[in-house]
């Protein structure tokens, strides 16, 4: 009698299974599925997408006297202030690590600043219009993109004049892919949240402000991987930040500074892609209920 009862419990057991699978089958069809729609949907509307993003940047110098200008004034004024910072406080940092990491971390500063209000700020078009609401947080990191260009030229003149050793340019291409879905992740991230919960922006505040501390923006990331005060842990942990290892590739390429770890930085990397697949999911599920929201 056990003996039958156990045979009809495998064979229950074997079609859950068999079930569950299916299901999971179905679900990661749909993923794809509704992944393919997304990227479609913005190869439609890419006119839409080029329109949004030339008017990001017009907002931004509107009504100025030098407009455009500012892109390349900002950093400039921006290497003199830190020469004199530096001087002044005598402050143990090469100028050019320090720039170089406050220009990286301005593009994702300026992404999450202007990302609250890439969905909330548009409450008409999302309520009258039907297009792909991802259209509005991408556009605005396109403009931000375009403005990190105009920074990183600026800051490239500064470094040919200034002479600087420039370290292995094969780690540029993947820094630069990597910061832009991390500041494509967290803005989309950021711009869903702010439809749901006003406070986002209160709370995004303080957590800038901690995030900007445990990345090497203002200190050399030998401060941390290389302190005989702290545990062997703590250096994988500090690259789980996918700053840490931005900012070290940019650094390693533009003024020659050592390689903390190939296998640090592709831990950054990693995290890197994953927030902005992940923002970029997030986004993609919740974007249908933005117009019932606003």
């Amino acid at each position: 009698m056990r003996t039958r009862e156990m045979r009809e419990f495998q064979a229950c057991f074997r079609v859950r299974v068999a079930v569950m699978a299916l299901t999971r089958f179905d679900a990661m069809g749909e993923n794809h599925a509704s992944m393919f729609k997304f990227f479609k949907d913005l190869a439609g509307h890419r006119d839409l997408l080029v329109l949004l993003m030339g008017r990001n940047l017009k907002i931004r110098y509107k009504s100025s006297a030098l407009g455009f200008f500012w892109s390349l004034l900002v950093p400039l004024f921006m290497i003199v202030l830190y020469a004199v910072f530096l001087r002044v406080m005598k402050f143990e940092m090469a100028l050019e690590s320090l720039v170089t990491g406050i220009i990286v971390w301005q593009f994702l500063a300026m992404c999450l600043g202007d990302s609250l209000y890439a969905v909330v700020g548009n409450a008409n078009l999302v309520t009258k219009a039907s297009f792909p609401r991802s259209i509005l947080p991408l556009s605005m990191v396109m403009a931000n993109f375009a403005n990190f260009l105009l920074a990183s030229a600026v800051l490239m003149v500064y470094l040919v004049i200034e002479p600087s050793p420039f370290g292995n340019p094969l780690w540029l291409i993947p820094a630069l892919i990597c910061q832009s879905m991390l500041c494509l992740g967290v803005s989309f991230f950021v711009s869903a949240c702010n439809v749901f919960f006003r406070d986002t922006e209160h709370i995004l505040s303080t957590l800038m402000l901690a995030w900007f501390f445990m990345s090497p923006i203002i200190y050399p990331i030998e401060m941390v991987t290389a302190s005989s005060h702290l545990p062997a842990w703590v250096s994988v942990a500090y690259f789980l930040n996918p700053m840490t290892g931005i900012v070290s590739a940019y650094r390693m390429t533009l003024i020659g500074a050592p390689n903390p770890g190939t296998e640090f930085l592709s831990l950054s990397f990693v995290v890197a892609i994953v927030i902005g697949l992940l923002g970029m999911w997030m986004f993609m599920h919740l974007e249908d209920r933005f117009g019932d929201e606003l």
